[in-house]
């Protein structure tokens, strides 16, 4: 039970469509359903972290996040205008590279690193926690581990659920719409680093 809520608590912070949504959609069809998928993992990632932190009640560290919340953001929100930039500016290929190892990594290391500097994301999943009156006894590991492993088979299922299905259209897009792709992805995420500005200011 403790497990299958982790799953549905790790869907519900994954599923909301916003930067990295936006660039795993846009890594599946422009490098394939793989690309799209370890970018996804990395998030997974990200959360099972903050999931941890809150499930085990590591209010030292979660603290220190928040903190430094808008050191954070100012770092999150330069790489995501990076990013908004290379992905406006990029090229389609003509035709679908096998995906290397070193790419892969790449993909998965930049949406880990960017879900890990938007720190809000560990006071989502205490309020969750605590809303929910989950891991109430203190020293319950293993429950905690439970819930966190549940956070990322959830958060993990969805990415493999978008980059799935959104990989079943690559073929039908045309190199002119790949390149239009390219630069409305860019666009938005770029949108949502000059947001990040904006709030900081």
């Amino acid at each position: 039970m403790i497990f299958l809520r982790g799953l549905l608590i790790g869907i519900s912070i994954a599923a909301p469509v916003g930067p990295i949504g936006v660039l795993c959609i846009r890594r599946t069809l422009a490098e394939g359903r793989l690309a799209g998928l370890v970018s996804g993992l990395g998030a997974a990632s990200a959360d099972a972290i903050y999931g941890a932190l809150a499930g085990f009640g590591l209010t030292f560290i979660s603290g220190f996040l928040v903190a430094q919340q808008n050191w954070l953001s100012f770092f999150g929100g330069i790489f995501l205008c990076y990013l908004g930039a290379r992905t406006f500016f990029s090229v389609p290929a003509e035709s679908a590279a096998p995906s290397h190892p070193q790419s892969l990594w790449r993909n998965y290391f930049s949406i880990f690193l960017l879900t890990l500097t938007n720190p809000m994301t560990i006071l989502s999943f205490t309020a969750i926690f605590a809303g929910l009156g989950l891991v109430e006894a203190q020293g319950n590991y293993i429950s905690a581990a439970t819930l966190v492993g549940g956070v990322f088979v959830g958060s993990a299922t969805w990415w493999l659920l978008l980059s799935f299905g959104v990989g079943s259209f690559r073929e039908r897009v045309t190199l002119h719409w790949m390149r239009r792709i390219n630069q409305i992805s860019g666009l938005i995420v770029l949108g949502f680093g000059v947001i990040v500005f904006i709030r900081l200011l």
